[in-house]
């Protein structure tokens, strides 16, 4: 019965909770690595791409149906059958992450980095961040203040506004473009290994992360469309985020295209919002500024919106004895304080927390889209995640800063890692211990199933 109260969603429902995944997800860094990723591979762009668009898009979609084909309100769930305990110290790091420690700060540093910085008197860049980054989280706590708004706030208005902005620069720079793809420098790194390379760089948008934590922003605001059976939400939820996800995929084309072509008039830049300044002014000038500047902004504020949110949201539900609205205040204040210490600290220091928690988060992810297999079996969860965590500690370890990773204790674990471990060069030391802790888990699970469905027999016969 309750299926026939269900209500009937238009097209324009999902277009809309696409449009609000499509801003969660699309925040500064997803449009300067890119363009500076195009950059880095020039003429060699292709596989630089796939690779890119396999950690930027398609872990980030499948993140998406995990949270779906779970049934999973958040990203506690998907750790869940793991235990309570490893669910909850999974959840505190994926928000710890992509929340008060770096992501949320990033996005206020990176739209006034590259966007505002550039316009203001030289010396006035501290006061200017923090004035600016005071402002920006007063803007991403009142969006988000009231859970009912976010999708109308970011599906309806933040999102389109900037898509129209981006899309002017898109028609502009293709229309009159810099060079030829084919005839950009290509760097050494992407020459033979331009696939990895481009994988490697999809970890910078932290996607995956926060599609696993955006899972309970989503789930409210499509329970807020009418629906209410699991399975309603759960198809609904995939429906958009295909369609959400397709969509970055091709914004993330163009801009791999363009910064490729930038580099027949730039030198490759060392990060990319050196590229995307370059290319606004080149095609609009000083306007160019303005126009970065809004662009930067409103992308970052959707994101930061989303992720204050997700992690009042998830805080609240395990600790409800404080209010969703003080867990925001207190997401906005933190993120306003790490935002201080500057872009290019909290890039250094997110990089090793990167290489730890995307291995797990692949496996989970992983794990969760296809734990119909195997019925969501514990034994199988914990031999993919014990052989997946220690090689991603000592990835860690070999990408924190040198004061760490160059002294005696983190050559010697580096040493340890590159001599065991296959393909750990390439930071994917994880890889085949993963696999063979699946093939243990699956193992050791079948035999059990098979033992359990043989009990009755042999019960039979006895009597």
């Amino acid at each position: 019965m309750d299926s026939l109260t269900e209500p009937k969603l238009k097209r324009r429902d999902y277009v809309v909770v696409a449009s609000m995944l499509f801003g969660l997800f699309f925040g500064a860094g997803n449009l300067i690595f890119p363009l500076h990723l195009g950059q880095l591979a020039g003429a060699n762009w292709l596989p630089a791409a796939l690779g890119f668009l396999v950690t930027a898009v398609v872990l980030p979609l499948l993140s998406v149906l995990a949270i779906s084909a779970t049934h999973a309100k958040g990203v506690y769930d998907v750790g869940l059958p793991l235990g309570k305990w490893f669910a909850l110290a999974f959840m505190i790091l994926i928000h710890a992450t992509i929340g008060p420690l770096f992501g949320t700060p990033r996005t206020a540093t990176v739209a006034f980095t590259t966007g505002i910085a550039p316009m203001l008197p030289k010396g006035a860049a501290q006061g200017g961040l923090l004035v600016f980054s005071a402002l920006f989280f007063l803007a991403a706590f009142l969006l988000s203040y009231k859970e009912n708004k976010i999708t109308s706030a970011v599906g309806k208005v933040l999102n389109p506004t900037f898509l129209g902005l981006l899309f002017v620069l898109f028609f502009v720079g293709y229309l009159n473009r810099m060079g030829s793809v084919a005839a950009a420098a290509v760097t050494p790194d992407y020459k033979t290994a331009g696939f990895l390379n481009g994988f490697l760089q999809g970890y910078n948008t932290m996607d995956a992360l926060a599609g696993l934590a955006f899972g309970v922003t989503v789930v409210t605001a499509v329970r807020g469309l009418g629906l209410r059976q699991d399975g309603a939400v759960a198809a609904f939820t995939a429906k958009a985020g295909v369609l959400a996800t397709a969509a970055i995929g091709g914004v993330y084309l163009l801009l791999i295209g363009l910064g490729a072509m930038s580099v027949n008039h730039f030198a490759v830049s060392a990060e990319g919002g050196t590229a995307f300044n370059q290319i606004v002014t080149y095609y609009f000038g000083a306007a160019g500024h303005a126009l970065l500047a809004a662009l930067l902004t409103l992308t970052c504020l959707t994101t930061a919106v989303g992720l204050v949110a997700a992690f009042a949201q998830d805080f609240h539900k395990h600790f409800p004895k404080i209010s969703y609205r003080t867990w925001l205040g207190m997401m906005a204040f933190a993120s306003f304080l790490t935002a201080n210490f500057g872009l290019d600290t909290i890039i250094q220091w997110s990089t090793p927390m990167l290489m730890f928690l995307y291995p797990l988060a692949m496996v989970l992810i992983g794990l969760s889209v296809s734990s119909h297999l195997f019925r969501r079996s514990p034994i199988v969860y914990g031999f993919v995640v014990a052989f997946t965590v220690v090689p991603a500690l000592l990835d860690m370890v070999a990408s924190l800063p040198a004061v760490v990773a160059k002294s005696g204790f983190g050559l010697a674990l580096t040493h340890v890692r590159d001599a065991y471990l296959p393909f750990a060069s390439w930071g994917l030391g994880w890889v085949v211990p993963a696999l063979i802790g699946l093939a243990l888990g699956l193992t050791i699970y079948l035999v059990r199933q098979r033992q359990a469905a043989g009990a009755p027999d042999a019960e039979s016969e006895i009597d």
